[in-house]
């Protein structure tokens, strides 16, 4: 039972290290996309990063839901709980930033199809 238990903290390690880089790595990805955007100047950049953002947090917040399965002790429970009720406060955030985001280029894809419909008109 002991080998077992060995074999799935070790399996549940490699995991939350694989989860944590890649979060890291979408964040710098997406950080280095939208430092491009800005400096061309594209309108969908904020968009962009902020769903880059969430998508990095997923992934860590993947790495410490897979932490509490290796926790041992009852304090180490509750600063991972913290730690996930944080990160999933911040994707929150994020999803309700993208939702306005995403709505704000909406309008503005209508603003500018009626003023070029009343272009055309004329």
């Amino acid at each position: 039972m002991e080998i077992l238990e060995e074999v799935l903290n070790t399996i549940v390690q490699y995991a939350i290290l694989f989860f944590e880089y890649v979060g890291v790595g979408v964040l710098i990805w997406s950080g280095i996309k939208g430092i491009w955007g800005y400096i061309r100047r594209r309108p969908s950049t904020r968009l962009d990063l902020a769903k880059g953002m969430a998508m990095a947090l997923e992934f860590k917040l993947g790495s410490e839901i897979l932490r509490t399965v290796v926790v041992r002790q009852p304090s180490e429970l509750i600063i991972v709980g913290g730690i996930i009720l944080l990160r999933a406060a911040l994707t929150a955030l994020i999803h309700w930033e993208i939702k306005n985001e995403e709505s704000e280029v909406r309008k503005d894809n209508l603003v500018e199809e009626s003023k070029e419909n009343k272009d055309s008109l004329k």
